[in-house]
């Protein structure tokens, strides 16, 4: 199918071009047009953005699930319903994250994820699966947040191995505390794999989160949240992420996890090309507050806060539509600025750069049409076209 796109106001890693057209042929952006009157003979189809953004579709690298879903439900249900949720918003694809659980319950959503993503064919057009970010369980007791205290171990490269193995090696993200014995070797285990590793729920200083980084670390794990505190004369993990170029830092930018300055700060230090922006959203999101669950934890729901029993902040109900919102009219970010944060970043972080995450021939037509407040009207994946109101 041929479709053309126009009216739009396409939204670039760098720039945003008015008065824009789009091809799609074959599920790729074909062409590209800027301020030309394109012949729309031969298209199969045409929509009229009616001058609203047209933007690559946004890409959540850490979330939990939504809707009343988890990943770790291990179905195929949760997934689906997760995937319709995540498009209604503007994510085009994702990373299903785990977290820390008893080994066999870790194991039942890496095999669920696994046989998701390779089934062949899916119902309906939803929000696509990329992989597994697995959140735990090799972190520092000192800093576990929400990660159940029980399955908390030491990083182990068996396991892991295993963990690939019954992921139909879909594993593209690991989280761990760089701290940690044998942290370094399960480092350089991942990277000779080519799956990314993020430092998180840490209690690593300045020079222990270095080592981890020479070792092959390149992305921190929601930065600042689950963290040794910044001190003057001992910076600890959040001096070390956030003054190394080498990583990547994700953000929950829902005002809550992070102070506006805290956020304004890591825009400053790491710039616009290094933010990722996350939801880190768990099975709340999408519903009322209330009681919920996660990694079999209680957790409660109010004025859009989630938290555990004894008030640790436990995942979030956001949605990257709404992080990208944030950005925009909290951190005063221009809107390029904030949408490559949830696109183009994140496919650099976990390595999809060359086919996802910017609006340029060649890649997959993952894209969204939204207003001026983000909301979503459009979304495409691999050009099938999703229309909301």
């Amino acid at each position: 199918m041929k479709i053309l796109i126009k009216n739009a106001k396409i939204i670039s890693p760098y720039e945003v071009k008015d008065n824009s057209s789009l091809e799609i042929e074959k599920g790729k952006i074909s062409n590209l047009f800027h301020k030309r009157k394109v012949d729309e003979e031969g298209y199969d189809r045409i929509i009229d953005a009616k001058n609203q953004y047209l933007s690559p579709g946004f890409i959540d690298i850490h979330n939990h699930g939504n809707s009343g879903y988890d990943a770790m439900d291990g179905s195929y249900q949760a997934l689906d319903a997760i995937a319709e949720f995540h498009l209604q918003n503007g994510i085009t694809s994702f990373l299903a994250t785990t977290m820390t659980s008893e080994s066999e319950k870790v194991k039942r959503a890496l095999e669920n994820v696994g046989k998701y993503i390779n089934e062949k064919e899916h119902k309906n057009i939803k929000s696509q699966v990329l992989g597994i970010y697995l959140e735990g369980p090799y972190f520092a007791m000192e800093k576990k947040g929400a990660q159940p205290a029980e399955y908390i171990r030491l990083p182990d490269i068996e396991e892991m191995e295993e963990f690939i193995n019954i992921s139909q090696d879909t594993i593209k993200v690991v989280a761990l505390a760089p701290e940690l014995d044998g942290a370094e070797q399960v480092i350089s285990y991942l990277r000779s794999k080519d799956i990314r590793v993020a430092a998180g729920h840490s209690n690593a200083n300045f020079a222990e989160t270095k080592i981890g980084i020479d070792a092959g670390i390149t992305i921190a794990t929601h930065l600042y949240n689950g963290m040794r505190s910044f001190a003057h004369r001992e910076p600890g993990i959040i001096g070390a992420v956030l003054t190394d170029d080498r990583v990547f830092t994700e953000l929950i930018s829902d005002g809550i996890h992070s102070h506006l300055g805290a956020m304004d700060l890591a825009v400053r230090a790491k710039g616009k090309e290094k933010i990722v922006l996350i939801s880190d959203a768990m099975r709340a999101a999408g519903l009322e507050d209330g009681e919920y669950e996660l990694g079999g934890q209680a957790v409660f729901v109010k004025n859009g806060e989630a938290r555990l029993k004894e008030g640790s902040l436990a995942g979030s109900v956001l949605t990257l539509d709404r992080a990208v919102y944030n950005m925009v009219n909290l951190v005063n970010l221009r809107i390029e600025d904030a949408v490559r944060m949830a696109t183009l970043n994140a496919a650099k972080a976990i390595g999809l750069d060359k086919s996802k995450g910017s609006i340029e021939v060649g890649k997959d037509a993952d894209l969204i049409i939204f207003d001026e407040d983000i909301n979503i009207s459009k979304a495409m994946v691999n050009g099938e076209v999703r229309e909301f109101k």
